[in-house]
């Protein structure tokens, strides 16, 4: 049920067209809530129908012509009732733990070559996260919408902190492992 409030979100955050909304999506929601282009698209549909949503009107209509879309007040109200309502954690689903545990009953070959591949990864996700920090988070912006937003990068970083310190002493383990691991 999240991806439409994403996409409440960000018509919120400025009117867009299903493109725009899409590019925004890869820029910056999707980095904790991906979508597809198709789903985006699915989705922008179905809150219009239900009213949640409409499609701005054109100056010039033409075939073809990319509609924007601007959020009604039934769909900020769904909004505000849903970012209200209590939700549980979400469990912990990752299948490079899983492939690990597997690893411990059918042997870990291919498994360090991809820990050390994650660690590379997540460096590189931290090291953008940060950038992004640097750059759109620099002393004194501390609105309420700046805060919690760099609240939410600081999430990422957090994350990705963990995962390249856990990949380190995971890589750290295996390399003490007996060298005869194939079962």
């Amino acid at each position: 049920m999240s991806l439409p409030h994403a996409i409440l979100t960000a018509l919120l955050e400025k009117p867009s067209s299903g493109l725009e909304l899409t590019r925004r999506f890869d820029k910056s929601i999707g980095y904790f809530w991906s979508a597809t282009h198709q789903q985006i698209y699915r989705e922008l549909a179905k809150l219009e129908a239900d009213g949640l949503i409409r499609a701005l009107p054109s100056e010039q209509p033409a075939r073809g012509q990319r509609k924007s879309y601007e959020v009604l007040p039934a769909g900020r109200a769904e909004l505000a009732r849903w970012t209200a309502a209590p939700q549980d954690p979400k469990p912990l689903r990752d299948t490079l733990l899983l492939r690990l545990r597997a690893g411990a009953v059918v042997g870990t070959e291919g498994l360090e070559d991809d820990l050390r591949r994650h660690l590379e990864l997540h460096r590189r996700q931290l090291a953008e996260y940060r950038e992004i920090e640097k750059r759109d988070f620099p002393p004194g912006r501390d609105s309420t919408e700046d805060r919690l937003r760099h609240l939410v990068l600081r999430a990422g970083i957090d994350l990705e902190t963990f995962w390249t310190g856990w990949l380190a002493h995971a890589l750290a383990e295996f390399a003490d492992l007996p060298a005869d691991q194939s079962r």
